[in-house]
């Protein structure tokens, strides 16, 4: 493993150094034709003091130098296995061009500086490849002597610009502002560049090569010129006018030009040579590694095979053993002290006492395993106490709500000649149904449920109403079934509850003028039910802790950090019962959207209304003729101005049936016959543990009274009870 590094390294150092050794030779002397004919297009486009002749001879040496680099590179590859490589290719497709850009140059067309420009692509282009040379090599002296190659090149190139420039302005001396801008950029940065990243990095003997270049005539009048160019160019109408000393440049750069060319390409040679010495170096370094290595690992690992096959057998049957109380019998334990079940203490590890490292590694686990179950047979203990207590501390509030409940029945008939005190009643009614829903939520909490009275479906449009009369502001609850639906009669108290603790958070934390909205439709997973308020705005992070509440049972803890929040977790607990999905999220009318999702299976077809002679009236009124087009129309349930509180529907008592109330005989407005009104039945819908015994009641007639019928007269006495309160307000002073 160690050794394949290098293995590796040494490879690519070796196939660097192969394509390094075809091109850099033909690579050097393109960039070198290059400068030359980009010089040479320059000064014909600018004065054509370069003869054609001159022009078209310097044009096939570029074209020799490019033949020969394509020539060299694609032998390169092939010969060291690699794929093209992109810098070598990009220059390729670059020399492509060359021919146009020569045809523009004859011709004069277009942009001087676009065509100029060209040809300094391709030189930026060639100082890529070698920079690409060695980048992936692992060894920081040759990426930093790679660095300085290109850096090398890099200055001789802001050097053949600046020829370039002063060639473009011509005897006129005159320079665009782009162009003298560019002459200073590379005055600057080839000085620079040299300065900072080429002189501290030089070797003695480069080095005094390099100053004696510099040292020159040739050079000290580039220097010289440089600084003339800058300090004494005069800014005119038509351009940057330049000295009359930047004549003698061409003369100046002829002289230094060929030495400094020379020493760029010693560089590269000097890095080729230092590559291929390295990678022999890493392959003597694989070799030594290798043997001594490979003889220390074979003592090692004779040792360890003698040793420690006893162990290996312990530690391999502790595994077995640890994995198989991990996975099997430690969740099987904890799930039967949470279901309180006993637990048989021979499934459990014992502490062996073992003195040795494995055995004390398994006397540690039989202790953690130990502390662990003794944990939860507490925790499980205490929940289940805590349990019996909330049920005890319900049944008793229970049994007391019940009673205010009846108390309230009986003076509802007793003064329901009242209008006022019927209101105040209806109000206190109200504010005791939310005390039996809360003392409900205990008993859920507490790990009880709620038994359903029910031995009949009912309709989802009388089950919002349902829910909604569970509300305190129900008067604010606007109720819309579009779909003609039932509920099967198991889950109807389960569900009716999960949507009475929707709505009245919802009419808690949204403005008093505004409306709460439930919608029930079918949808394709089964019914969709819709609660939607125009609370205040919440943000994101809040809405995923509150449906992290309703999608998983929290500890005790949690509740008692969260007690003025407990309707989340008694909405998460019966969605978890019935198997339905409630997910919490942003209104579009900036308020909170609660959106509820009953499984299929709650649901069950509407019974069709009874027709014939024993019907009763309002089934036997006869339906228009269908149209065309007719189809069953949702049903759009308006919202309740009024009404009583609490659910209105049948209980079932110990010892006793369902069975209705006797028909009542029937109510007359206006000449019109009514349906008997509903009537609250005490303690309907709550918990077993919460009724008080009743003595045995006589049986009673079936009523024959429809679902239909009966939220008919629901609504007639809403309506009867709105016009009453009109009318005692209109009567006030």
């Amino acid at each position: 493993m160690t050794a394949q590094p290098l293995v590796h390294q040494s490879k690519q150092l070796r196939a660097d150094v192969a394509v390094g050794e075809r091109i850099d030779v033909p690579l050097t002397r393109l960039m070198v034709e290059l400068q030359a004919e980009r010089r040479m297009t320059a000064t014909r486009w600018a004065s054509g003091s370069v003869s054609e002749k001159e022009l078209r001879e310097q044009r096939a040496a570029t074209d020799r130098a490019a033949d020969e680099f394509r020539r060299a590179a694609d032998g390169a590859l092939a010969a060291t296995g690699r794929e093209d490589d992109h810098y070598v290719a990009e220059l390729k497709h670059g020399l492509a061009d060359l021919a146009a850009f020569r045809e523009h140059a004859d011709a004069r067309s277009g942009d001087a500086d676009r065509t100029i420009g060209y040809y300094s692509d391709l030189v930026d282009r060639i100082i890529r490849v070698y920079q690409n040379e060695f980048s992936h090599a692992e060894d920081a002296e040759l990426i930093q002597e790679s660095g300085l190659v290109v850096t090398v090149f890099t200055v001789s190139e802001m050097v053949a610009r600046e020829t370039t420039i002063l060639a473009m302005a011509g005897p006129s001396r005159r320079l665009s502002p782009s162009g003298f801008a560019e002459f200073v950029n590379s005055v600057g940065s080839q000085r620079y560049q040299y300065d900072e990243w080429v002189a501290p990095y030089l070797t003695a003997e480069d080095k005094a090569a390099y100053d004696q270049v510099f040292a020159s005539d040739g050079w000290k009048t580039k220097v010289r010129l440089e600084d003339a160019v800058i300090s004494g160019h005069r800014n005119t109408a038509s351009g940057i006018e330049l000295p009359r000393e930047a004549d003698a440049w061409q003369a100046a750069y002829d002289e230094f030009a060929p030495r400094l060319a020379a020493l760029d390409a010693k560089q590269g040679r000097a890095l080729l040579v230092h590559a291929d010495a390295k990678a022999t170096q890493l392959e003597n370094e694989v070799i030594w590694l290798i043997v001594g290595n490979g003889a220390a690992v074979f003592a090692v690992a004779a040792v360890i095979v003698l040793t420690t096959r006893s162990v290996l057998r312990r530690l391999r049957d502790l595994h077995q053993r640890t994995v198989a109380i991990a996975e099997d019998t430690l969740p099987d334990v904890v799930a039967r002290l949470q279901r309180g079940q006993p637990v048989d203490d021979d499934a459990l590890p014992a502490v062996s006492g073992d003195r040795d490292e494995v055995g004390r590694i398994s006397d540690a686990f039989a202790r953690v395993v130990s502390v662990s179950v003794d944990g939860h047979a507490r925790l499980a203990a205490e929940r289940q106490g805590f349990g019996m207590f909330a049920a005890g501390i319900a049944s008793r509030t229970g049994n007391l709500v019940s009673r205010q409940l009846a108390l309230t029945d009986e003076l509802q008939d007793a003064f329901g000649h009242d209008e006022e005190l019927l209101a105040r009643l209806m109000r206190s009614d109200q504010l005791t149904v939310g005390m039996r829903r809360q003392i409900e939520n205990l008993l859920i909490l507490a790990g009880g449920e709620i038994p359903d009275p029910h031995t009949e479906p009912m309709r989802v449009a009388d089950l919002l109403r349902e829910a909604a009369a569970e509300v305190e502001d129900f008067r604010r609850i606007e109720r819309q079934a579009l779909d003609e639906i039932s509920v099967a009669p198991r889950v109807i108290s389960e569900i009716s509850h999960l949507l009475a603790e929707l709505l009245d958070n919802a009419t808690r934390f949204s403005p008093p003028q505004s409306k709460v909205v439930i919608r029930a439709e079918l949808v394709t997973d089964g019914l969709l039910i819709d609660i939607e308020d125009r609370g205040p705005r919440v943000t994101a992070a809040t809405y995923e802790e509150m449906n992290g509440r309703l999608h998983s049972a929290p500890p005790y803890s949690v509740l008692a950090e969260n007690a003025h929040r407990l309707g989340l977790f008694v909405v998460g607990h019966i969605a978890e019962q019935l198997g339905a999905t409630v997910t919490l999220r942003r209104s579009v009318y900036g308020g909170t959207s609660a959106v509820v999702i009953l499984p299929e299976e709650l649901l069950v077809p509407t019974e069709p209304v009874r027709t014939g002679k024993g019907a009763p009236r309002a089934a036997a009124v006869p339906a228009p003729a269908p149209g065309p087009f007719d189809e069953r129309k949702p049903e759009l349930v308006l919202p309740a101005k009024t009404g009583p509180a609490g659910r209105r529907t049948p209980e079932r008592l110990p010892g006793r049936p369902v069975e209705s109330k006797p028909s009542v005989p029937s109510l007359t407005r206006n000449g019109d016959a009514k349906p008997a009104l509903p009537e609250r039945i005490p303690q309907a819908h709550i918990a077993e543990q919460l009724r008080t015994p009743h003595a045995p009641e006589t049986g009673v007639h079936q009523d024959a009274a429809t679902p239909e019928e009966v939220a008919d007269a629901w609504a007639d006495y809403e309506h009867g009870t709105q016009t009453v309160e009109e009318e005692l307000r209109r009567d006030q002073p």
